[in-house]
């Protein structure tokens, strides 16, 4: 427990740690170094690249080890540290400890010049065969994870839209790709820092002998050939310690970026996949064998070694066969154990807020790897209605389904179907902009997201449709404005409670006087929720939430009626309302409705105040209808939008009284007209008989 609290304390100071290290690395290039201490250091060097040799063989991914690239640096500055400090005790005593004459001793038998050439192996073997190709397989994984990056982050919005992984889930898969493109960036650089520690290691060691031989002979009147033994065995065990540690780093670098498929750690790997195929084995055993029975060859290491493939081999086809039947019977309890377990229907009764399902020929659609762009379009529809409205759509969930004819599609909210549509691959949907020069030859069909009459026509037929005046657009595009005007208009359905509850909670946070003032007195979160209901229903945005909750507190005093306080919203918001529909010359065109049409609904509110419904007579209800309808054509046959203009008080019930018969129609009322803006009829409802 001690052990556990004192490594507890040790971590917390690992910042101050890496910090005096690295002074004291500095330090060291100035200050001398006893030939003692200068041991500890060696060792210290040749324990820590050891470490980091084995830790990159155990490691499972290349984030696993992030902190390498920085951790190559010190261990670079570190190394070049030694080397000053072993030069300075070289030159000036001619002992730099130890460990630095026991590897020129030792190690190379006394041999200056076997251990110089030793030396100069190793250095050729860090510098062109391991640094050199670490180096290049780190700037082409660098190069080609930031290329990729743009992929990855589409394949996670992908999997996310098709609900394969959560917000978390995305949001971790996002982080990983961001670290995994820096890491490899970092490591292109570090490589250098190798590079150039194996140049320096040359040029030290040639300074050590040469300056070595000047000491010794000017200085300390040493014979030439004393001399030279003394500096330069000193000069290769110096270089030998430093060269070696550096060999592990460049080693443990190159183990750690050519690891980019790898699942697990070193070991496992090499394992599963060297030594995994026992037919292979038996294969290069029965070789060796042969090679050893050829004459001129050495016998005893070919068989020796033919021998211990044959005994893996016979290992490894015993685990393959255990493997293979502890498999079968996992599958065979798994099947047992669904037959006996209780029937979960608690699945079936669950359903996606929204849903896309299609035929198998709108899959490249969908599919990126096919070029779809489906998917990409759905996240900008969800964007697009959360500026538009402020409401928060849900994940679009996407699938086929083989009951759909091929080229048809089906959207559904809730697990109810609200819309279908059928799309034909390779060809585009034209439409009439009222200007049509000619005809062109075609499939008739319908417009699925405004009724319009379009046709079908070939792709070699889009450039002289549109020469003609037509409007084409191609098969994704019609499915994603279907869509969006779907989502348009059933957002309201997606403001529940718990909806309602997440945005009253943001608004506190910036306005927590309002909030406290406004609910769970004196209207609850089912108040609010069927006032921002019934403005989304009407496609006014409610992003403004903290203006709308103020409104929304001054009146709920005066009655808590949600369609009273609807229609004071509205007219709160009249500057937002006004700016979305005006033109460009900030006119608002308006359908005014007769005087008579308004005193007759104003009858029938009044009516509906004492009897609790509103009830028009059928002939004029639809005499109304139809002269709404007339001048509803008249004005869209302009390019204008129809808008109604109707008194406040009878605002809502007209609006009620012609959502259903003439949808995607506008009524707005004068309090809900900004002052700046000019308004400008272009037509009036009457009566259909109506002179």
């Amino acid at each position: 427990m001690k052990l556990v609290q004192h490594l507890s304390k040790l971590s917390r100071f690992g910042e101050l740690f890496s910090v005096i290290a690295i002074l004291f690395i500095v330090m060291m290039l100035i200050i001398p170094t006893s030939p003692g201490f200068l041991d500890l250091l060696l060792a210290v060097n040749i324990s820590l690249s050891v470490l980091v040799l084995l830790l990159t063989m155990s490691i499972t991914g290349s984030l696993d080890f992030a902190v390498f690239p920085s951790l190559l640096l010190i261990m670079t500055l570190f190394r070049l540290a030694l080397n000053v400090s072993s030069t300075r005790l070289i030159l000036l005593d001619g002992n730099a400890g130890e460990i630095i004459t026991a590897f020129g001793n030792f190690v190379v038998g006394g041999n200056a010049i076997v251990g110089f050439i030793i030396f100069i192996i190793i250095v050729v073997i860090q510098f062109v065969v391991i640094t050199k190709g670490a180096e290049r397989v780190a700037e082409v994984a660098a190069r080609f994870t930031l290329d990729a990056m743009p992929g990855k982050q589409m394949s996670i919005d992908a999997d996310l839209n098709a609900g394969l992984i959560t917000d978390q889930e995305a949001k971790k898969r996002r982080k990983d790709v961001e670290r995994e493109a820096d890491f490899y960036g970092a490591m292109d650089g570090a490589s250098k820092f190798v590079k150039g520690d194996a140049i320096a290691g040359i040029i030290i060691s040639l300074i050590n002998i040469i300056g070595g031989i000047v000491i010794g002979m000017v200085q300390k009147a040493l014979p030439f050939n004393q001399a030279i033994t003394r500096y330069s065995l000193l000069t290769v065990g110096d270089g030998l310690v430093s060269q070696i540690p550096a060999l592990l780093m460049s080693t443990a670098m190159g183990i750690l970026v050519t690891r980019a498929a790898s699942e697990s750690n070193l070991g496992h790997d090499l394992n599963e996949q060297l030594f995994g195929q026992s037919k292979v084995l038996y294969i290069a055993a029965g070789l060796l064998f042969f090679l050893g029975l050829v004459p001129g060859l050495p016998t005893f290491p070919f068989i020796i070694i033919g021998l211990l493939l044959i005994g893996i081999s016979y290992l490894t086809s015993k685990t393959e066969i255990r493997e293979i039947a502890e498999q079968a019977e996992k599958e065979t309890a798994a099947e047992l154990q669904k037959a006996e377990a209780p029937e979960k229907v608690i699945g079936l009764v669950q359903f996606d807020p929204i849903e896309l399902e299609i035929g198998y020929s709108l899959i490249p659609y969908v599919d990126q790897e096919q070029g779809g762009d489906l998917l990409d379009r759905i996240t900008l529809i969800r964007k697009q209605v959360a500026l538009e409205l402020g409401v928060v759509l849900p994940i679009v969930r996407i699938r086929d389904n083989l009951q759909l004819l091929p080229n048809d599609y089906l959207i559904k909210i809730k697990g109810v179907e609200v819309g279908k549509g059928e799309l034909m691959p390779h060809h585009y949907l034209a439409m009439d902009s009222g200007d049509v020069l000619s005809t062109v030859d075609g499939i008739p069909t319908t417009e699925p997201a405004f009724g319009l009459a379009a046709l079908w026509i070939n792709e070699k037929d889009r450039e002289e449709a549109e020469i003609s005046g037509y409007t084409t657009v191609d098969p994704p595009s019609v499915l994603a404005t279907h869509l969006t005007e779907l989502l348009r208009s059933h957002a309201q359905e997606f403001i529940g409670r718990q909806e309602v509850k997440n945005l009253i909670t943001t608004v506190k946070e910036s306005a927590p006087a309002v909030i406290e003032e406004l609910t769970p007195e004196p209207l609850s979160l089912g108040d609010i929720q069927k006032v921002l209901q019934n403005l989304v229903k009407e496609r006014v945005s409610i992003r403004n939430l903290i203006e709308i909750c103020e409104i929304l507190a001054d009146y709920a005093a005066i009655s808590r009626d949600t369609d009273y306080l609807t229609e004071m919203v509205r007219q709160g918001l009249r500057r937002q309302i006004s700016r979305s529909l005006v033109d460009e010359r900030n006119r608002l065109q308006v359908i005014t409705v007769s005087p008579e049409i308004e005193e007759t609904i104003l009858e029938a509110v009044k009516k509906e105040q004492e009897t609790g419904a509103l009830a028009l007579p059928p002939d004029i209800w639809q005499s109304i209808l139809n002269g709404l309808s007339k001048e509803a054509e008249s004005v869209a046959g302009k390019g204008l939008m129809p808008i109604i203009l109707i008194s406040p008080q009878i605002r809502l019930a007209f609006y009620r009284l012609i959502e259903h018969a003439i949808p995607r129609i506008t009524v707005i009322s004068y309090n809900e007209i900004d002052p700046s803006v000019q308004v400008q009829g272009v037509g009036m409802v009457k009566f259909a008989n109506a002179s």
